[in-house]
């Protein structure tokens, strides 16, 4: 995470945290996300209403839910209002008309609704004979970016009139709803050789679009093509669908970019639903400078989520990430830097490593534990050289045990921990000679 910065002030905008903490811009933050099973297909109806006959509830709301996703897969948009209380409230009935037809511009390869066992709550409806609220998921994959489906849950409520059920709300009684970009509004869709950049206005939408495939090969270059090199970038457009796309953990005004994933298997190297999601000031106040380094910083997150554990140092992490960003870019280390050249200046060269809880400060600390991160990386490229590095990042953020990081050091570097610092020290003059 970076906070955002005064007008002018370059390094502020480079954001991204790391792996399982719990702050304002975690950039490998792996949001909950239900393991569901699948529901057997089951015919559906084009008719108004799920008729419940003497069936449990949950047999017509199952059938509501397979006619709107086949709905949406096939843009039957009349299909899709069948399946919407008729007498909700007219601006609920509109927003699910503008749903449909911003959905119309997502280019998905599955779509799907998932209900999860018979329970749930009953809140209340007017009017209605019965309701219901039980726990359903999207599942759904964006073409050519998603290589396994990501689902995410919904806060669907739903109300029976006499022998039919209904869609009547989407803010249910659970806490965790999610949100996607087409329900804030008709969405903007870029898509390119190695993604896609979803957003609400045409002009940011399409400058990320310009830079993401050079970003990606940039990352690639120096992590390798183990991973899937395709990234879907999403630019919301309010605090409120950042929130939304982010998390409530994160203090939205204070991120410029974070790379997200739904649900992360690192035994598996399986993750789900990554994502770039850029604060909507990033994209159309960076200069195309700062917004490389801002892709190729949250890109690199994401082509090492699969190897990266929960309580990996963060050192490592965000010093890799900063790294690759900044590779190329012509940006002086001075000014990369600014904060520990004024360390250097004031007070000397920094006595260790940046702790964790240094990632978890506000201003200038979070500042100064980054760009410390950078430049201990940047000197174990140097050397190393980047394939080493590249093993050495793989070995240390595949464990949060000190132990084993410490060994994985030792022997990839020949040094201990406190050996390399004191390396990293003496060489740092040299970085901003």
């Amino acid at each position: 995470m970076r906070p955002v910065p005064a007008p002018g002030t370059f390094r502020g905008w480079l954001a991204a945290a790391a792996a399982g903490a719990v702050l304002a811009g975690v950039s490998l933050l792996s949001l909950p996300s239900p393991e569901l099973p699948r529901s057997a297909p089951v015919q559906v109806s084009g008719r108004a209403g799920f008729t419940v006959a003497t069936s449990p509830p949950e047999v017509a709301v199952r059938r509501l839910l397979e006619q709107r996703a086949a709905a949406v897969r096939s843009g039957d948009e009349s299909a899709f209002a069948a399946t919407v209380d008729p007498k909700s409230p007219p601006d609920f009935q509109r927003r699910q008309h503008e749903l449909f037809r911003n959905l119309a511009t997502i280019p998905v390869t599955e779509w799907a609704y998932q209900l999860d066992g018979a329970t749930g709550d009953r809140p209340s409806v007017p009017e209605a004979d019965e309701t219901w609220a039980p726990r359903v998921v999207l599942r759904y994959a964006l073409t050519d970016v998603d290589s396994v489906p990501t689902q995410r849950p919904l806060g669907y409520v739903f109300a029976r009139r006499g022998g039919s059920w209904y869609l009547a709300g989407d803010e249910g009684a659970h806490g965790n709803a999610w949100r996607g970009p087409w329900d804030f509004g008709l969405c903007q869709v870029r898509r390119t050789a190695t993604g896609m950049v979803i957003g609400h206005r045409r002009q940011p939408v399409e400058r990320v679009a310009r830079q993401l495939d050079a970003a990606v090969a940039d990352v690639t270059r120096i992590w390798g093509p183990g991973w899937s090199q395709r990234v879907g970038v999403v630019l919301p457009e309010s605090r409120e669908e950042l929130r939304s796309l982010v998390g409530p953990e994160f203090a939205v005004d204070d991120i410029a970019a974070v790379a997200v994933a739904d649900r992360v298997d690192v035994a598996a190297r399986r993750v789900e639903g990554p994502r770039v999601v850029l604060n909507p000031k990033a994209a159309s106040e960076l200069s195309d400078t700062a917004l490389s380094v801002v892709l190729r910083h949250e890109i690199t997150h994401t082509a090492a989520r699969a190897d990266t554990v929960d309580g990996a140092p963060m050192w490592m992490l965000e010093g890799f990430a900063d790294y690759v960003g900044y590779r190329g870019s012509g940006v002086a280390p001075k000014y990369i830097a600014p904060d520990l050249v004024r360390q250097l200046r004031e007070t000397g060269p920094p006595a260790k490593l940046p702790d964790d809880g240094d990632f978890h400060q506000g201003g200038r600390r979070l500042d100064l534990a980054y760009q410390q991160s950078w430049s201990v990386v940047r000197h174990l490229a140097e050397r190393l050289g980047e394939r080493r590095l590249v093993d050495l990042y793989r070995r240390v953020a595949a464990s949060n045990s000190p132990t084993t990081v410490d060994k994985a050091l030792r022997e990839t570097t020949g040094l201990s921990k406190d050996q390399l610092v004191a390396d990293w020290r003496a060489d740092l003059p040299n970085t901003f000679g």
